[in-house]
């Protein structure tokens, strides 16, 4: 593939002309907070519920309402209390769904923790690379995180959707003037950040994190992208691509 010359180096050259990258645990910790939550949550309703059987339960509520609630922190709040007055038969004690509305905001004023290696990263690609944060979930709570994080002024563009899908892609990269075949996405989710991406002609890096929530689980494609273990490993990447 030929490249555009970097500015900052006229001898090497760039394959993409911008990179996307997921925010949720792809730049700082997002699954392990749900993970401790639901723990909680087990916890609370143990006297009632097997806890695999809530963990299904749960995850039932969670799907069914994603076209309700939308992703993020307030729809797992309100499926974890659905999924409380599901199990008790009604009978779930009020103290106990204020617990879960604590849960819930205490997960919202959580601080913002990035993966290792991440600011070093994004401030070196920053310096030659057009990048776009594109992140899913609630809007409210993805603005106060993308703030706290310390990153945004890295960014060219901050783009929150309710869905990532090949035609969010697709608007994403048109608005910013993006041809596909010269745009990267670099994330951690398979079924979010890897194959609509690919699905619209563009190229992908997958940095898998060590939780992986159940409906973002996906098989990986055979080809066109590529694997990496951390954010550390995309410059040298990015150098021999």
């Amino acid at each position: 593939m030929t490249g555009t010359i970097d500015p900052g180096n006229p001898g090497v050259q760039q394959s993409f002309d911008a990179i996307g990258f997921d925010g949720d645990d792809t730049l700082w910790h997002n699954e392990s907070l749900f993970s401790m939550t639901q723990d909680r949550f087990r916890a609370l309703l143990a006297h009632t519920a097997d806890p695999t059987d809530l963990d299904r339960r749960l995850l039932e509520a969670e799907r069914a309402n994603l076209r309700v609630y939308g992703y993020g922190i307030k729809g797992f709040v309100l499926s974890m209390i659905e999924t409380a007055i599901d199990v008790t038969d009604g009978q779930v004690p009020a103290r106990d769904l204020q617990s879960l509305i604590d849960f819930g905001k205490a997960m919202l004023e959580h601080p913002v923790e990035l993966l290792p290696g991440v600011a070093d990263v994004v401030e070196e690609l920053a310096a030659r690379h057009r990048l776009v944060l594109i992140t899913k979930g609630d809007l409210f709570d993805q603005e106060s995180k993308i703030a706290r994080s310390g990153l945004s002024e890295r960014f060219h563009a901050v783009e929150i959707v309710s869905e990532k899908d090949p035609a969010t892609y697709r608007r994403v990269m048109e608005r910013h003037g993006i041809d596909p075949a010269r745009f990267l996405m670099v994330g951690n989710s398979v079924r979010s950040d890897i194959l609509p991406v690919l699905a619209t002609g563009a190229h992908a890096v997958h940095i898998p994190y060590a939780i992986t929530w159940a409906h973002e689980e996906a098989d990986v494609p055979d080809e066109h992208y590529r694997r990496i273990d951390s954010i550390r490993e995309l410059p040298p990447l990015l150098a021999a691509w």
